[in-house]
């Protein structure tokens, strides 16, 4: 399985010949180094429905003819635009040909806006993911602020990465986080949501000297792990 970032909170799963994106903020994303137009994708995996999250989803999923997985209103609105869909919930999961999806609570908003009509339509809960193939179990918690259940989440699951927010003011901050990464108790944490607006500006860096020896990565755009 291979594990690549790009910017904000768009990961890439690469696993069993099947091409995975989550959260595909990729067209105005000026921390990515993805190319929307050439990009390749099976599956598209959304926490929810904010447009940094959601993204290229639409444009991507009608030219791949990807499967989105979402929450149910998201889903539904996105199924509204001729894509094809999968609804879930928060709690539930799903075993698919190319692995186990289960998406978790995470505290935040969820909405997409449609700033040429002033139009904010609302889209259900926003969620975390928890993506389970090839005997490996990765969590992406989406937007979210710390909260307790992260300690149930990381006893239920033995987690081998966790993509973590850290950007503050819009999700948990890098405090925040290191609590989290350490409820979890994943092998791996990498950093998430920082650096795309100045608002969220965070030195990654000091987020992973924070944590124990070994488990931080900051990965620049493009850069992945092998597991």
């Amino acid at each position: 399985m291979k594990l690549s970032y790009h910017g904000h909170s768009v990961v890439m799963i690469e696993t069993n010949g099947t091409n995975i994106i989550i959260d595909p903020f990729i067209s105005g994303n000026g921390q990515t180094d993805l190319n929307a137009e050439d990009l390749k994708v099976d599956v598209i995996l959304l926490t929810h429905g904010h447009n940094d999250h959601v993204g290229d989803t639409v444009e991507l999923a009608k030219r791949n003819k990807a499967l989105v997985v979402a929450p149910f209103e998201l889903a539904t609105y996105l199924g509204w635009q001729g894509v094809n869909v999968h609804p879930m919930h928060i709690g539930g999961s799903h075993t698919f040909d190319f692995g186990k999806v289960k998406l978790t609570q995470a505290f935040h908003g969820s909405a997409f806006v449609k700033e040429d009509e002033k139009e904010i339509i609302y889209t259900g809960m926003p969620s975390g993911i928890l993506f389970t193939a090839e005997g490996k179990t990765i969590f992406h918690a989406g937007d979210t602020a710390l909260f307790s259940d992260m300690k149930m989440i990381g006893e239920l699951n033995q987690i081998d990465v966790a993509f973590l927010p850290i950007g503050d003011n819009f999700t948990m901050g890098p405090e925040d986080a290191v609590i989290a990464a350490k409820w979890l108790q994943a092998k791996q944490i990498v950093p998430i949501h920082f650096n795309t607006f100045p608002v969220i500006e965070q030195d990654a860096g000091q987020f992973v000297e924070k944590l124990p020896a070994g488990i931080g990565k900051v990965l620049a755009a493009g850069e992945a792990i092998e597991l």
